[in-house]
């Protein structure tokens, strides 16, 4: 871009797009971090009041036990209510989730019939039934605290969830904000960068020809009737590794010849143990049909892996994506694993230990993809043949 204007221009715009990005996280940060200190205020609000009825319960429990001073625990038990009402009151106009308001409206109500239930069990003392007012007391009045307490607990839960979502519905903004801008750069970037270009000279053209072909120049030939040969571009020891690998998997002809290139592949891949697990496109369970670097009491108790399992490799049979499992410091190696992919769908999973850390790279997850493509030819058919082979043999 040679344009001053135009340069002036783009920068200008990068310049807008970060201004604009910084400003929206900006706003967003303060929201969430408004929306959490409401929430902790909340919070905090939902479980005094919480406390407040264990405590209101107990109190009440006390008009019948021996030696108490029945006036006393009343009037605590009138102030306590109390303010468990003025609590969900409040509590409700700052609840920002409609599933919080239906569980504190339902908490509201369950004071009430606790106040109720308590003006009953007044009235049974006030008679000299204290037998009445104890059934009340440790059955009606007991539940209702109890109910009350549950419902201020599910109303705080669904607080929590609802800033969860918010949250995350923000820090997505957020990404996608950062994301454009950067994307924006880099097209900036890639139109301010100068593009040069250097026309082939007679000289550089001649020196290039000097330089095709030592055996055409001992021939003395004209230099207009010199000819260049293309040099051959080096291949690299991996690829060219690789390139033998895909040749001999066009080989294989039964498990055996499978069990070796595996060991090849794992050493390709820099992998301690590798494992080709077979399904069906219907869903069926994955089977292990053939592994390498694993001792054959390990190999034999291999189980059957779900479709619908938590691991990598029936996350891979289920989508048909390639699955990375990060290793950890001091702790398990990563793994990568492959989906095996016909036509029809995905029938399979390639899973492979890397060592080293090497399951990031992206040189290893291509071979690990290529090894898989392979299997995908070979493997039903060598396993169907071993398969005849066995019930053979069994007959």
């Amino acid at each position: 871009m040679r344009s001053s204007a135009l340069r002036v221009t783009v920068v200008a715009l990068v310049l807008i797009a970060f201004a604009a990005a910084a400003a929206f996280l900006f706003n967003t940060e303060r929201q969430i971090a408004a929306s959490t200190a409401a929430l902790r205020a909340f919070d905090r609000q939902a479980r005094d009041a919480s406390d407040a009825l264990g405590d209101v319960r107990a109190s009440e429990q006390a008009y019948v036990a021996a030696g108490q001073g029945v006036a006393f625990w009343m009037s605590k038990v009138s102030a306590t209510a109390d303010a468990v009402t003025s609590s969900v009151d409040s509590l409700r106009r700052s609840a920002s989730s409609a599933n919080a308001r239906a569980a504190l409206d339902e908490a509201a109500a369950t004071v009430a019939e606790f106040t109720a239930v308590d003006r009953r069990a007044r009235d049974y003392l006030k008679s000299s039934e204290p037998l009445m007012a104890g059934d009340v007391i440790f059955t009606e009045g007991a539940e209702r605290a109890a109910a009350g307490a549950r419902q201020i607990e599910s109303a705080r839960l669904a607080e929590h969830q609802d800033f969860d979502a918010f949250e995350a519905q923000l820090r997505r903004q957020q990404a996608m904000a950062a994301a454009g801008a950067g994307a924006f750069t880099i097209f900036a970037v890639l139109l301010l960068a100068p593009i040069r270009r250097q026309a082939p000279t007679a000289d550089s053209e001649d020196a290039r020809v000097d330089r095709a072909d030592p055996s055409m120049l001992a021939l003395n030939l004209p230099r207009e009737e010199r000819f260049s040969i293309p040099r051959s571009t080096s291949v690299g020891p991996v690829m060219r590794t690789a390139a033998d690998l895909a040749t001999e998997f066009g080989r294989v002809r039964d498990l055996q010849d499978l069990g070796r290139l595996l060991g090849r592949t794992a050493d390709l891949i820099d992998a301690s143990g590798v494992v080709v697990w077979m399904g069906n496109t219907s869903g069926g369970d994955l089977r292990p049909v053939i592994s390498h670097g694993y001792s054959p009491q390990v190999a034999a108790r291999m189980p059957l892996v779900p479709r619908n399992a938590d691991n990598a490799a029936a996350a891979a049979y289920r989508t048909g994506k390639m699955q990375i499992v990060l290793s950890r410091p001091g702790g398990s190696s990563g793994a990568i694993v492959a989906p095996i992919l016909i036509a029809d769908g995905c029938i399979g999973a390639f899973s492979a230990e890397i060592r080293s850390g090497g399951e990031t790279s992206e040189t290893i997850q291509a071979l690990a993809t290529m090894s898989a493509a392979h299997l995908a030819a070979i493997v039903p058919a060598a396993t169907a043949t071993a398969a005849a082979v066995q019930s053979t043999a069994t007959a």
